[in-house]
């Protein structure tokens, strides 16, 4: 368990030094100004540096990973989705893969039973748990354009309208907030409490999980229950995105602590496992189609290779070989 200690002490101090600082006039500016600009721009280079790196790594040959039949022969059926040779194929399971985790649905469990016996099943429950964090950390992200843009964009309203429909209460309970709340404690609980999980995850997954909830829960704090002021933040935000900068006065430690999470995994997504959502668009196994049967790939990066033919290995050890007995072919 140190592992998952260490991550959650690790968030903890990320939140608890900004919120202290946050009382200190002088440090305000470097917390609301100077760190978000900086976990951007660390971000943005990240990000570029990781995407131009794949898109360099040479990829000669068609190699896609398919669980379906490969297009060959007119009478023998083929699989367009399983096994895609055309470039709609492709798209349709890349949209598939991306928008409903198509592969992570297919996982299969196993265990270890008493005999022993090797037994397979189901693992839904992770498809679900990933699907409801991914799309409400979404609909989430897509809310909060309201902050950064003025007027608030009609997709915005018209998200908010939707995951507030229950009405409970002031302010309006958001379904995404407890929906991104539940599937996070259920990532984390299942990997402390499956051993084979446990055994292969290391500071880095637990960190991960940790901010997102810190990020999760910080939030739903200032909603619900420390009422930070809306209208400061979005003074704030519309300052920095427009690049005038200007920190009001009645923002509230709970908002720097936030905020100092945000920035955090801002600059540390593009070096974690978290930068899977661009790796997934660049991945030579589901991006390309599985056509090796139907063209010839000739490999670009092949160069002229000097050979050495037998009849000029013969010429070179002619005498060696009629020495000792062996046969030639030219005398």
């Amino acid at each position: 368990m140190k592992k998952p200690f260490a991550a959650l002490i690790a968030v903890a101090a990320i939140a608890l030094v900004a919120g202290v600082a946050s009382r200190v006039d002088g440090l305000k500016p470097w917390l609301a100004i100077v760190a978000p600009y900086g976990a951007l721009a660390v971000l943005l280079m990240g990000l570029s540096w990781r995407v131009v790196r794949w898109s360099l790594a040479p990829v000669p040959f068609r190699i896609p990973t398919v669980c379906g039949q490969e297009k060959s022969l007119p009478w023998i059926k083929a699989s367009a989705l399983e096994s895609p040779w055309s470039t709609r194929g492709v798209v349709a399971r890349m949209g598939l893969e991306i928008l409903l985790f198509r592969s992570l649905f297919r996982n299969t469990r196993s265990r270890l039973d008493p005999g022993p016996r090797l037994i397979y099943g189901e693992a839904r429950w992770l498809w679900l748990g990933a699907m409801a964090f991914h799309w409400s950390l979404l609909v989430i992200l897509l809310r909060h354009l309201r902050f950064v843009v003025q007027p608030a964009p009609r997709l915005a309203t018209f998200l908010e309208s939707v995951d507030g429909f229950f009405q409970i209460g002031v302010p309006v309970l958001y379904a995404t907030d407890i929906v991104f709340v539940a599937a996070l404690l259920y990532l984390l609980q299942r990997r402390l409490r499956d051993p084979q999980v446990r055994f292969i995850s290391l500071f880095t997954d637990y960190f991960a999980l940790f901010l997102l909830l810190g990020i999760a829960l910080s939030g739903v704090w200032m909603r619900y229950f420390a009422r930070v002021d809306a209208v400061a933040v979005k003074q704030l935000a519309l300052s920095l995105t427009i690049f005038s900068p200007a920190v009001p006065k009645n923002l509230n430690a709970w908002f720097f602590a936030h905020l100092a999470l945000v920035c955090a995994l801002a600059a540390y997504l593009p070096f974690s496992k978290l930068m899977h959502l661009g790796g997934v668009f660049l991945s030579p196994t589901r991006n390309l189609a599985n056509d090796n049967r139907m063209r010839r790939h000739v490999n670009p990066w092949n160069y002229p290779v000097k050979v050495h033919t037998y009849e000029e290995w013969e010429d070179e050890f002619r005498e060696k070989m009629e020495a000792a007995g062996l046969p030639v072919e030219r005398h």
